[in-house]
Parts: C-alpha cells; sequence; structure tokens
C-alpha cells in the first residue's frame, strides 16, 4: 500500500469513503494521471504537474478536493470555492458522497486537465 493509500485508509467513514470514491472518479478518467503523497496529502499530477489533492482539514468536518489550478475554473465552475483564502486553488468541501455531484467534479477535473495541456 502506498502513501496516498494509507492516508486515506486512516481516516475514520465518512471521510475514508469520500476519498476513495474520489480516488477513484481521478483514476479512471484522465489518463497521465499519477497519485503521489506531497506536504502530508495525497497528490495527482496529470503530465507531471499537480492537478488536485485530497484533505481532511484539522477541525473540519468535511473532505477538501482541492484544484491548484482552480483560481482559473471558478468562473466557469462556481461550485469550486477560494476555502482558507489560498492565492490559487479553489476546491470542493464535500461532507457526504449523497451530496457530491459526480458529472461536476468528473468536469471540473478535465477543465483542470486541458488547462495543463494549453500551458505545454
Amino acid at each position: 500500500m502506498n502513501p496516498a493509500e494509507s492516508y486515506i485508509l486512516k481516516h475514520p467513514e465518512p471521510y475514508k469513503s469520500i476519498m476513495t470514491y474520489v480516488r477513484f472518479l481521478i483514476l479512471t478518467n484522465l489518463d497521465h494521471i499519477e497519485e503521489k503523497f506531497n506536504y502530508g496529502v495525497p497528490f495527482y499530477h496529470y503530465k507531471k504537474w499537480p492537478l488536485v489533492y485530497l484533505n481532511v482539514p484539522k477541525g473540519r468536518s468535511f473532505v477538501d478536493v482541492a484544484f491548484v489550478k482552480g483560481k482559473e475554473l471558478e468562473e466557469r465552475f462556481p461550485q469550486l470555492k477560494d476555502f482558507n483564502d489560498r492565492k490559487y486553488v479553489r476546491s470542493f468541501q464535500v461532507q457526504n458522497l449523497e451530496d457530491m455531484d459526480e458529472g461536476v467534479l468528473i468536469s471540473v477535473l478535465k477543465a483542470a486537465a486541458e488547462i495543463i495541456d494549453k500551458s505545454e
């Protein structure tokens, strides 16, 4: 088991199920994805560039699905939030699987990958 998987599995429910499902969506909907463990959280790199990471912030009751270049996506996807006053990162705060919009998440993943494709 790699460190990213260990991070996910060490969390209690519902966080473990949320991160497991989001991880599945990331790994199955994009090619050229590499799972890493950076800054103490699971990171997913697209073509060697950081794309998205998963985090359970201390003292919070959600999984932060954070897009590294989220600021460039927030106009197109107003569901992305500026949690914790971050300069570029925007994210979904997922409290349970039932509230997560899988279609929107997949669309944001693909749009984030397009940003990287255009910058190469």
